[in-house]
């Protein structure tokens, strides 16, 4: 691959959809059909593909346009599912978060350090507690076999260090701190993005703006969206990837959605912030609040979990509640409040989580915190298998575990899965991804494919020029999107490619520059 190339056939683009497109409904018959391109249907496109299977894959909308941009953008080792015994997905999180780190996306995900902070609202006991569960998740680390040197061990801090690494946390009464490690991707879409990349490289065919409008074991009544054209694709197999909407589409699957709800600051208003905070959620020994600094001059604080009932929307909406929620319990840790007039944007996502209570009505349901993360594969009668539950750090193996099923119910032969220890496009060696000649930045966000990112910027000048005034994105990143990011439209320059929209007055600023992009990118969507 050339250093101002793509990965070669990786490149998505209008122009390759409706080939790809024009193909996949033209009566042939693939071997899989995926619906849904979040990060578990992107996963399960690439899962298919690199087993050597002919792979369709859709999405109604973009790539990453349901839960998977909404996340916390951590990779969990799974700390949290000891607590309430589930042992296993705690396991498999702590694996999976290990072939992220070491071998598939080491470069968009990366160690990222919390500090608890231990101000008079923590007691010694739930400071003890806590200290335990670190080292627990220490543990689970070592079991995963995940090297020291990817994840460092936690430790107890002074109050000087905690103070250092937490300036923004009242200084009365502090008496240290205990520092942890996790991982943490840079950007949760741009994951979705490698992944559905990695598959068109390994001859998926990835498919944006359509819509499966029924589904069968045999393939998908579909309409294009751009054109309002329907049409059928043919397989023989299909894959139920839509998460929360997966109900929709599958008869005998109910959804129980969990709102998760996340703030979005600008850095300077709690400062330099090297690592990110556990805040204690007053009243309750297990919840934390999280600050997450980005790097990119914005922070994230987040986040809640709280039911859904209704219908699912496109984009959920962030009730005031949650809002002052976070910013009540962000509050009892710092010198000053964070004022609502403060917070430039928030985000919410549903956790698609599947409903398995017998609940008769008679009392409270369960809560949604208290419904396992276990991850499901379920196949109907009809031969459509769907996969709900889990969590972003879990893809991969929701991924493989859906494809060994729908390769079995359906009879196809399928080598096991490679996914493992297949690098997604941009991913190499750390030592490797050091000595790239492009800015830091990019290569986080883009891998190897940060020199050529960073190469249309020098041929000419224009692009290196930021989106937006206070906003590290380039125009070269948004060009870099439409021609081979599969980004059709401005919302999936602003909103998916790059985060720019979660500040709504950001995303009206930079709308002129998006404008611009796809007027240039001569086979972008009009």
């Amino acid at each position: 691959m050339s250093h101002t190339e793509a990965a070669p056939g990786s490149s998505l683009d209008a122009g390759r959809r409706a080939r790809d497109l024009a193909e996949a409904a033209s009566g042939l018959t693939a071997d899989i059909l995926v619906v849904g391109l979040g990060a578990t249907g992107a996963g399960a496109a690439l899962d298919a593909a690199a087993r050597g299977l002919d792979v369709v894959a859709v999405d109604a909308h973009d790539l990453a346009f349901g839960t998977s941009r909404w996340s916390s953008k951590l990779i969990h080792g799974g700390l949290r599912y000891l607590a309430s015994g589930q042992f296993d997905v705690a396991h498999e999180s702590a694996v999976e978060r290990g072939v992220l780190m070491t071998r598939t996306a080491p470069h968009l995900v990366a160690a990222q350090p919390f500090v608890l902070p231990l101000t008079p609202l923590v007691s010694r006991a739930q400071a003890g507690v806590a200290w335990a569960g670190f080292r627990a998740g220490d543990m689970l680390r070592l079991a995963a076999r995940t090297p020291r040197r990817v994840l460092p061990a936690p430790r107890r801090l002074s109050a000087t260090e905690a103070r250092h690494l937490a300036p923004s946390v009242r200084a009365a009464g502090l008496r240290g701190g205990l520092l942890s490690w996790d991982g943490k991707v840079t950007d949760d879409a741009r994951l979705v993005t490698a992944l559905a990349r990695t598959a068109a490289a390994r001859g998926a065919r990835v498919l944006t703006r359509v819509r499966a409008l029924e589904l069968t074991g045999s393939g998908a009544r579909i309409r294009d969206e751009l054109t309002g054209e329907e049409g059928e694709i043919r397989a023989r197999a299909v894959i139920n990837a839509a998460g929360v909407w997966a109900g929709g589409l599958a008869d005998g699957i109910r959804i129980r959605p969990s709102r998760g709800t996340h703030l979005v600051l600008r850095s300077e208003r709690l400062g330099a912030l090297p690592a990110g905070l556990h805040v204690p959620v007053p009243g309750e020994s297990n919840r934390f609040v999280l600050v997450l600094p980005q790097g990119d001059g914005r922070v994230y604080v987040g986040l809640t979990d709280e039911p859904v009932d209704g219908g699912i929307p496109d984009v959920p909406e962030v009730p005031e509640t949650d809002i002052g929620f976070l910013l009540d319990v962000l509050g009892s840790l710092l010198d000053a409040p964070v004022s609502r007039d403060e917070v430039v944007g928030a985000f919410a996502g549903l956790r698609p989580l599947l409903d398995t209570s017998a609940h008769d009505g008679a009392g409270p349901a369960p809560r949604t915190s208290d419904i396992s993360r276990r991850h499901a594969v379920l196949t109907s009668p009809d031969g459509v298998t769907t996969v709900v539950g889990g969590k972003l750090t879990t893809y991969r193996r929701m991924a493989e575990d859906a494809v060994d099923a729908a390769a079995g119910a359906s009879g196809l032969r399928a080598a096991p899965s490679p996914t493992a220890a297949l690098p997604l496009i941009g991913a190499a060696a750390p030592g490797r991804l050091r000595a790239l000649p492009a800015p830091g930045r990019l290569i986080r966000r883009y891998g190897t494919e940060a020199v050529a990112v960073h190469a249309l910027a020098v041929q000419d000048p224009a692009l290196a020029e930021p989106v937006l005034p206070g906003h590290p994105v380039t125009r070269a990143e948004l060009l870099w999107a439409a021609r081979h990011e599969g980004a059709l439209d401005e919302s999936d320059l602003l909103d998916r490619r790059t985060r720019i929209g979660l500040v709504p007055e950001d995303r009206a600023r930079a709308l002129p520059a998006a404008r611009e992009t796809l007027e240039r990118a001569p086979t972008a969507h009009r």
